[in-house]
């Protein structure tokens, strides 16, 4: 059955989520493509309306359990990429919290702070090949990215700038 499927691949995602669902997105992306479940276009949709929403970046793999295998889709791909990732959370703080300060803890913190970043990394640029498919989209990203380094704006009002965009047809 294609939900179990679902509850099972999310699942191990879900242990490899070092920073967030974002950093499986390149991940996430191989999968639902290589099953054939959705086009790399529409897995970027996808994730774009989960960002649009409010809530947590976790949104997206509802969207994908939704889009393949209806609402027990959407519910089994939550609970595989929550539960196993939150029970470890629970057990790794504890841990963490009995030996904070120690030798091992500064070397896990430094060790995860570039693989973060790299996955991170991966994503965006798994997003802006899927997403841009010429140099007018190209060129708004360019321009989005180095706005956001240079300046110190609301990332909504990027969000708005992307809607006015697109909403007058230039993009």
């Amino acid at each position: 059955m294609i939900a179990l499927t679902l509850l099972w691949r999310f699942g191990l995602l879900s242990l490899m989520a070092v920073g967030g669902a974002n950093v499986l997105l390149p991940e996430l992306q191989r999968l639902v493509v290589e099953q054939g479940w959705m086009g790399a276009s529409q897995f970027a949709e996808l994730f774009a309306l989960a960002q649009a929403a409010p809530g947590p970046n976790v949104l997206v793999v509802s969207l994908i359990g939704w889009h393949v295998a209806g609402v027990t889709g959407a519910l089994l791909s939550m609970l595989g990429m929550c539960l196993p990732s939150s029970v470890l959370s629970f057990y790794v703080s504890r841990w963490w919290a009995e030996r904070h300060g120690s030798e091992l803890t500064r070397l896990l913190a430094r060790a995860l702070l570039p693989l973060t970043v790299g996955l991170v990394g991966a994503s965006a640029c798994l997003l802006l090949q899927a997403a841009n498919r010429d140099a007018a989209g190209w060129a708004l990203s360019a321009a989005v990215a180095l706005i956001a380094w240079r300046r110190n704006w609301n990332p909504l009002w990027l969000l708005l700038l992307g809607a006015l965009v697109g909403g007058l047809g230039w993009l």
